[in-house]
């Protein structure tokens, strides 16, 4: 089995500063950093440090920092599945405050310009895997996993960022972080959010809360699972969601079950926090080695 992501590559140019400014105010930072971003490109390396054979497909601009991105993912993902268009690469200015929060803002002209089912595009088969995200244009996304699923696929949607309006494609995993989950279903609750997300038990839901873990409602379930998180300190968790997103696709086109798959992600992110960076901050394939060693063990 293979996953397919498709999604967005970007410049990440991170501040970090003892706290994130308020409206009109300019602070100081401590130190920044310059690498390889983009929730496509981070979950698919992520997904990748776990053993299974990923095809990334995303976009570049024709400047200079498509060869920053491309010597940043030499070594993590095949880039044959990159294309050039006439527009900048993406890039994406964050800043992290002392207790690791963060804001974003990404330019996503290449994002948005992408259209993988307008040129060749090798489909997933059945039994592969699709992930993707938010950063594609809404019509581009629902017709990438409506062809995912119609050819026996399985495709996984992390809606983030979300659209305006909030828009969520039919896929039949779902990942929210828990702003997310209200957003889209108009709930407060996560429990009940997923459980108005899952679209009358037709989707699995897996709702990521923080240092609180995350809950994950298989399809047809009518309960949800609480999948707790280890202690940390944060440094950094810019990069959490995404790590938390790749790895756990990335187990379950290994054949793990979802809950299995949902606790090494949580463990995976829990560790991505204590780093900087974002595609800088993921655990090394031996680290999650290590992670899938412990829950086979268990299983068995």
């Amino acid at each position: 089995m293979a996953l397919h992501v498709v999604g967005n590559v970007c410049v990440d140019e991170t501040f970090y500063v003892e706290r994130l400014p308020r409206p009109g105010e300019t602070v100081n930072a401590g130190a920044t950093t310059r690498g390889v971003g983009g929730k496509g490109a981070n979950q698919a390396a992520a997904a990748a440090r776990t053993g299974v054979d990923v095809i990334f497909r995303a976009a570049l601009g024709a400047d200079a920092d498509a060869g920053f991105v491309r010597t940043g993912l030499a070594g993590e993902l095949m880039l044959d599945g990159l294309v050039v268009l006439d527009t900048p690469t993406d890039r994406s200015t964050i800043l992290v405050d002392s207790v690791g929060e963060n804001v974003i803002v990404t330019a996503a002209a290449s994002a948005m310009a992408f259209d993988p089912v307008a040129g060749p595009f090798q489909w997933p088969g059945r039994g592969d895997y699709l992930l993707m995200q938010g950063n594609l244009g809404a019509a581009v996304t629902a017709a990438c996993l409506g062809a995912t699923r119609d050819r026996g696929a399985v495709a996984i949607l992390n809606p983030s960022p979300l659209t305006t309006p909030p828009g969520l494609p039919e896929a039949d995993i779902i990942i929210v972080n828990a702003v997310e989950a209200e957003a889209l279903s108009g709930c407060a609750e996560p429990i009940e959010a997923a459980r108005r997300l899952s679209r009358g038990g037709t989707a699995s839901v897996v709702v990521t809360l923080g240092a609180g873990g995350a809950l994950c409602l298989d399809r047809g379930a009518s309960d949800a699972r609480r999948v707790a998180a280890p202690a940390v300190t944060a440094v950094d968790a810019s990069g959490a969601g995404d790590v938390f997103a790749g790895v756990l696709s990335g187990c379950l086109a290994l054949g793990l079950p979802l809950a299995d798959a949902v606790g090494i992600g949580v463990q995976a992110a829990s560790i991505a926090v204590t780093r900087r960076g974002t595609l800088a901050a993921c655990p090394s394939r031996s680290e999650i080695a290590a992670l899938i060693d412990g829950a086979s063990r268990r299983l068995s």
